[in-house]
């Protein structure tokens, strides 16, 4: 296929799945490579276990007294670096793991479990976000891991909204107290027992027990009649497994790292729900089959990939309510005058852009051996648009004044537009106001880009009958921002949808009305439905990992 068309190219992605190659068997070595043994396994075999298995199979290797000299120096830095991804709580990843499947803070994990390697002193660290993806038994070796890079003489700086990393921590900087042009001074500092006494701090009257998210006085009804099941699921390490899924419902989807999580939703769920509605898509993981779907007419995916890979794009080209601005501009008195149609105020195409950047307010100036780098227009200024087309006003205000704005702001000024005001309220109700519309989406965060999505959903007419399905929605978010988010998730479960969320925040999972817990660990020793149930079930739990993080969350008689 030589078509340049990105949509093209997406639907042909769908159409495409990759296969092992039949001469190596997946495994990239020519045969004569694969024909050396040590400890009777190859390369190949070595690189497929995962780091807990390497971490006992390096260790027990015992070599002849000829080459035990070579191999020593070896084998203690293998190692030695085997327990320091071990340590990270990456445990359950197969050495030949592609870096581009790992989570966000998986990859900060395997660069944490470097530093800790090196062995350097007197190095600041910053970490955005680590915990993200961690089950709250992993927590502990996460910050275990950074204390001991302190402890070495070395600074860590952590960008993290994780209450035990925050109750850890040595001295909190709480910016705020709200987000975008109502943040951005430091609301508290100190120690954790400081910030508790800030009453102008959200994160420290969350800290303190000042604010909570309330657990729900009653949870919504569960039907077994009323369910979507998937049976015998063997995806990845999930051990022929059959899930029920309660319709109607706020289902939580949970468990520790590399438990099967992602492989039960995204890789066999998903895919085969859109198959079975649409007749296309990838191909789901291996199962025998699916039951239930005459209850759900309509699937909704809402993961954490960026909305657009250039500053062209941004949240309000995405949600479409740009095409709606750009009509009330169209309708202003100067633009008939003009002549002007909507097609002027699009920074897409030509006539009203400003064709130095061609609409993109910034060029793009190749680094060749360095990431690309951005500077703003000079001719433009960065506004986007040709001078003619930003003499064109609405009550007072240019087009490029309207993306420059923030989405509280936009929605008040277009409050007589009620297309236009339905989208901006429900990426209000996100809890994303602080972002300007014409914020370009490669600056916005995973977490963002995700809630810029499920605003866009909202915005529009459900059947009542829609499969909304989130992966960890809570990344970013703040404490302040939950009841925000909670809030939308529930009314789409009223309105008679049912939203799976993937997620191993305390805060979500008491508020969910079925809990289905995979386990007991990751990697090879999960992929089991080790519990599923009401989050009051789960708690009761004994041995279960998950219930021992819940007791303490609900008030259980």
């Amino acid at each position: 296929a030589t078509t340049t068309s990105r949509r093209t190219k997406k639907a042909l992605e769908q159409l495409i799945a990759e296969l092992p190659c039949p001469e190596c068997g997946g495994a990239r070595l020519r045969a004569e490579a694969r024909s050396v043994y040590i400890g009777e396994k190859t390369i190949c075999e070595a690189v497929q276990m995962t780091v807990g298995e390497a971490v006992a199979f390096f260790g027990g290797l015992t070599f002849a007294e000829s080459h035990e000299k070579i191999a020593q120096p070896i084998l203690r830095e293998i190692n030695g670096r085997l327990a320091f991804l071990d340590q990270v709580g990456l445990g359950y990843l197969t050495l030949d793991r592609s870096a581009d499947t790992l989570s966000g803070g998986e990859l900060q994990r395997v660069r944490l479990a470097s530093g800790l390697g090196s062995g350097l002193v007197g190095v600041c660290y910053i970490l955005d976000e680590p915990s993200i993806g961690l089950h709250p038994r992993d927590n502990q070796r996460l910050i275990d891991a950074m204390r001991e890079l302190q402890r070495r003489g070395n600074s860590v700086l952590v960008v993290e909204h994780d209450e035990a990393v925050m109750r850890e921590a040595d001295w909190l900087i709480d910016l705020g107290p709200g987000a975008g042009e109502a943040g951005g001074r430091i609301v508290a500092q100190g120690t954790i027992e400081q910030v508790m006494q800030v009453d102008d701090s959200p994160t420290g009257r969350y800290l303190a027990g000042k604010t909570t998210i309330a657990v729900p006085e009653k949870r919504r009804r569960i039907a077994k009649s009323r369910s979507l099941t998937i049976e015998g699921v063997t995806t990845n390490n999930l051990k022929d497994v059959t899930v029920m899924f309660p319709l109607q419902a706020l289902v939580c989807v949970t468990g520790v790292s590399g438990a099967g999580k992602s492989s039960l939703v995204g890789e066999t769920l998903v895919r085969a729900v859109r198959r079975r509605l649409t007749g296309g898509g990838p191909k789901p993981g291996p199962h025998r089959g699916l039951r239930g779907l005459s209850k759900i007419d309509k699937l909704v995916e809402i993961d954490q990939s960026p909305i657009g890979r250039s500053p062209r794009s941004n949240p309000a080209t995405y949600t479409g309510v740009f095409d709606e601005i750009r009509k009330v501009f169209a309708g202003t008195r100067d633009a008939k005058r003009l002549g002007f149609t909507a097609a002027r105020f699009s920074f897409n195409s030509k006539g009203g852009r400003c064709e130095t950047c061609q609409g993109q307010g910034r060029q793009k100036i190749e680094m060749n051996f360095l990431p690309d780098l951005y500077v703003v227009c000079s001719a433009c200024d960065g506004r986007r648009f040709n001078e003619q087309t930003l003499q064109v006003r609405y009550r007072d205000r240019s087009i490029a004044d309207v993306l420059d704005m923030s989405i509280d702001e936009a929605a008040e000024f277009f409050e007589n537009f009620a297309a236009v005001k339905r989208v901006l309220d429900a990426l209000r109700e996100v809890g994303l106001g602080y972002l300007r519309l014409g914020q370009p989406s490669n600056t916005l965060s995973g977490g963002e880009a995700q809630r810029v999505k499920l605003a866009n959903e909202l915005s529009r007419v459900d059947t009542g009958k829609t499969l909304y399905v989130l992966d960890e929605p809570t990344t970013g978010l703040h404490f302040d921002d939950f009841f925000k988010l909670l809030d939308v998730l529930n009314r789409l479960v009223d309105r008679g949808n049912t939203v799976i969320v993937v997620e191993h925040h305390l805060d979500v999972l008491k508020t969910a009305d079925w809990i289905i817990d995979l386990g007991p660990e990751g990697g090879r020793e999960g992929g089991y439905v080790v519990a599923e149930g009401r989050p009051e079930d789960i708690a009761r739990l004994e041995d279960n990992h998950t219930g021992r993080f819940l007791r303490s969350m609900l008030p259980l008689s």
